[in-house]
């Protein structure tokens, strides 16, 4: 069992800068991929970034790269979303969520584990 527990969400104006942490319990991190997804109101989940745990590589969907960094401390147990030159459209929930699939999982279902979720406002 996993368990994730998201926190740095906020309001921020266009253009500023947030850092979302997720802290997970469990002794074999290292050996999940680790994800950000967000839901906006009336919309479906979707995937933002995400860390394989099996080649190490980072990816993010389209609308948010060169903006968002991904990264993690296994040492910590922590996984971070850096967010810069945020958007009105970047408003959501974000939940972070975690995965033993190898490979690069970017879909819903592929993750086995989700935080409560961390409610990011972007104001114009």
């Amino acid at each position: 069992q996993v368990q994730l527990v998201e926190s740095g969400g906020g309001l921020v104006q266009a253009g500023g800068s947030l850092r979302l942490s997720c802290a997970a319990s469990g002794r074999t991190f290292s050996r999940y991929a680790m994800g950000w997804f967000r839901q906006a109101p009336g919309k479906e989940r979707e995937f933002v970034a995400a860390n394989s745990w099996s080649d190490g590589s980072r990816y993010y969907t389209d609308s948010v790269k060169g903006r968002f960094t991904i990264s993690r401390d296994n040492a910590e147990n922590t996984v971070y979303l850096q967010m810069n030159i945020l958007k009105p459209e970047d408003t959501a929930v974000y939940y972070c969520a975690a995965t033993a699939v190898a490979g690069r999982p970017a879909l819903s279902y592929e993750y086995h584990y989700w935080g409560q979720g961390t409610q990011v406002t972007v104001s114009s």
